[in-house]
């Protein structure tokens, strides 16, 4: 059986210091959870989809916002469970309040045979690197590492110049 891959997108935007954005997931099991829970905007794709349009498909989805620039590509992660996440960075700018996804349906409670549908993001928001690396889920806090050495690169070969 073929291991699952996803794709998203880590934004970042420079305030008095680095900000990333990152999601909450939605539906009862993630309800009450929140330190390591938090996740960057991202989702499954198939055999043969560029999995930097399934990250760009896949923020839309899970924020109802779209985003467009300079991607900036990140090495991806393999998770315990063995998928692999592809990621790139990307500098923009949202309102975190205005995202908003779109719905899965799940029996709750279960074997109640009742379904009910459930945002597939709860929330979003956007945290400073350090209680960023706090609130990611494990497997994905190498993304940020990877991110901050990609944007203190760029910037001393701009200081550079």
């Amino acid at each position: 059986m073929a291991k699952k891959n996803s794709a998203g997108l880590l934004l970042y935007r420079r305030r008095d210091e680095l900000e990333v954005f990152l999601v909450h997931p939605g539906g009862p099991f993630w309800a009450k959870k929140d330190e390591g829970a938090w996740s960057l905007p991202k989702g499954e794709f198939e055999e043969g989809e560029e999995p930097l349009q399934a990250a760009k498909r896949e923020f839309t989805e899970e924020t109802g916002l779209s985003i467009d620039g300079e991607f900036l590509p990140l090495d991806p992660l393999k998770q315990r469970g063995g998928k692999i996440i592809y990621a790139w960075g990307i500098e923009a700018d949202c309102d975190a309040a205005q995202a908003h996804s779109n719905l899965f349906a799940l029996e709750w409670p279960p074997k109640s045979g009742r379904i009910q549908e459930f945002p597939e993001v709860d929330r979003a928001q956007w945290f400073a690197i350090p209680e960023a690396r706090k609130r990611i889920v494990a497997g994905q806090a190498g993304f940020i590492d990877q991110l901050t050495t990609v944007i203190a690169a760029k910037m001393s070969i701009c200081s550079a110049d």
